[in-house]
């Protein structure tokens, strides 16, 4: 769990200018843009951030809960590790169209549906004229109902963990890497890229199929032994000799 979510967080990381180029202006909305300064727009940026993390997390522990089903599943049907096998492939898949997009070649990309948009819309007209704290507050949990690939790619990834509470620190972690450039970008610092910024398409697209990749191979799934997979029982002790141990 913990390297799964130790990957995760450094992807986020990576990946988060993605994130300001799709919530850039939900940022900038939540902290009052421009005209905020001082402590004020320090409380919106946090309030936001805070938003995501709680909408985020509920996506992990629902997709974690949907992973433990469908281990259980497997289980029975004598499958190993589907729900990790499932994300990883999912994982494969989206950074393999995100290099290509970055190298040039037109992929179809995922559109706001019109109902949603227009649901998003005026969630946030409700809230513009509250408090800017709470404004920022449900501003950021909205957040999470914007179409975007990169966000629902770790939420797939979070499905992994095997439980609601795994998908949920999964997602935390996920957030926590999200968290310094979104940051930024509510303060009016997002040129502190510069021209890094361009490339990191090819860098994020990266990350995915390599943590697809591990993901797949199992490497974050807990270590078992063979012996009690094959059997269900644990193995017999041996003695140093190598002949089964007897009592």
């Amino acid at each position: 769990m913990f390297a799964l979510a130790s990957s995760v967080f450094v992807a986020g990381l990576l990946g988060s200018a993605h994130c300001a180029g799709m919530c850039g202006s939900f940022a900038c909305l939540a902290s009052g843009g421009d005209a905020s300064r001082g402590p004020a727009v320090l409380r919106s940026t946090a309030a936001y951030n805070l938003g995501r993390l709680l909408s985020y997390a509920a996506l992990g522990a629902l997709a974690g809960a949907a992973g433990a089903g469908l281990n259980a599943a497997g289980a029975i049907a004598g499958f190993a590790r589907p729900a990790a096998i499932v994300a990883g492939v999912l994982l494969i898949l989206w950074g393999l169209a995100s290099l290509l997009a970055a190298l040039g070649l037109r992929i179809p990309s995922l559109d706001v549906p019109p109902a949603l948009a227009t649901r998003v819309a005026r969630a946030v007209r409700v809230v513009q004229d509250r408090p800017p704290a709470v404004r920022a507050l449900a501003i950021g949990t909205l957040s999470a109902a914007l179409p975007c690939g990169w966000l629902y790619a770790f939420v797939a990834t979070s499905a992994a963990a095997g439980s609601a509470l795994g998908g949920a620190t999964v997602m935390a972690a996920f957030w926590l890497g999200t968290v310094p450039l979104l940051a930024a970008v509510g303060l009016g610092a997002q040129r502190l890229l510069g021209r890094f910024r361009s490339r990191l398409p090819v860098v994020t697209a990266s990350v995915l199929v390599i943590l697809g990749v591990l993901t797949v191979a199992g490497r974050f799934s807990p270590t078992v032994s063979h012996a009690h997979t094959m059997t269900g029982t644990p193995a017999e002790p041996t003695t140093g000799d190598g002949q089964h141990a007897h009592h």
